[in-house]
């Protein structure tokens, strides 16, 4: 495996979180907003994208395309943006691309940046193209 996936991978935890520099509470109503991410993960590579939490709430991340194959696993991270360009990951999961379930999902107890991060966990023979959009408040 890679570097790139070997962090992802490691940086697993049980359920999203927030920054946990500013108590906040949750919104029920607040507004949901959708950002669809699309980009080429290379071989043992890492494609990091950053949004913006208006509200605390819900937040779920779906990997609607990804291939060659369509079948392909691939590595999928929500957390906070570091000074580096990547992102420190606060929840991951390895599923197979191309559903219209979320493969991530949870609570952000804080407005403020995030970061999604997708990646090859070892399996790529080749580029991946892949799409994914982030479901949040």
């Amino acid at each position: 495996m890679k570097k790139a996936a070997l962090i992802l991978l490691a940086l697993a935890a049980a359920a999203c979180g927030g920054s946990t520099s500013a108590p906040s509470t949750v919104a029920a109503n607040a507004t949901v907003s959708n950002d669809v991410f699309t980009g080429v993960v290379q071989v043992g590579g890492l494609d990091v994208h950053n949004f913006t939490v208006t509200t605390p709430g819900t937040v779920s991340v779906t990997m609607t395309a990804a291939g060659p194959p369509p079948t392909i696993t691939m590595g999928i991270g929500i957390g906070n943006p570091n000074g580096a360009g990547g992102c420190t990951f606060i929840s991951t999961t390895q599923l197979p691309a191309s559903t219209t379930t979320p493969q991530l999902s949870g609570t952000l107890t804080a407005s403020g940046p995030y970061c999604v991060g997708i990646g090859d966990v070892g399996n790529a023979a080749g580029p991946i193209t892949y799409s994914v959009t982030v479901s949040h408040t």
